[in-house]
């Protein structure tokens, strides 16, 4: 049961994160219109490092992608891993509305990397 559970949280975190990824390329969801006014400053200044937005997009879409393969699960988190942080930083300094959200999303992140530490193990001994 705990599997399956796994699995349909991965599989939703993975589209979630492959949704984000290609809306940087794509735009197709609209930025909300009542953003704090700190929080657009911030996407201001992200978005004016004209690299910056792409190279999240892809890692955002390749990190979805492993996150949904049982067997690449334990690479997609820890590439994914850096990108939750800074949501979560975002979301604690500028937007805390989005705080619960973020909060899941990373106890997602942690759970699968928890699941899978033998296969890190190698990389730190």
């Amino acid at each position: 049961m705990k599997n399956k559970i796994l699995f349909v949280l991965c599989l939703l975190f993975g589209l979630m994160f492959i949704n984000a990824g290609l809306n940087k390329f794509f735009n197709y969801m609209p930025m909300p219109k009542d953003m704090p006014a700190n929080m657009v400053s911030l996407m201001k200044a992200i978005t004016d490092i004209s690299w910056l937005i792409p190279l999240v997009g892809i890692v955002e879409i390749i990190g979805g992608v492993l996150f949904i393969i049982p067997k690449c699960r334990a690479l997609g988190a820890i590439i994914i891993f850096p990108i939750m942080v800074g949501i979560l930083l975002i979301n604690i300094i500028s937007a805390p509305s989005g705080l619960p959200v973020a909060g899941v999303l990373m106890a997602i992140n942690i759970w699968v990397i928890i699941e899978n530490r033998e296969k890190y193990l190698p990389m730190v001994s």
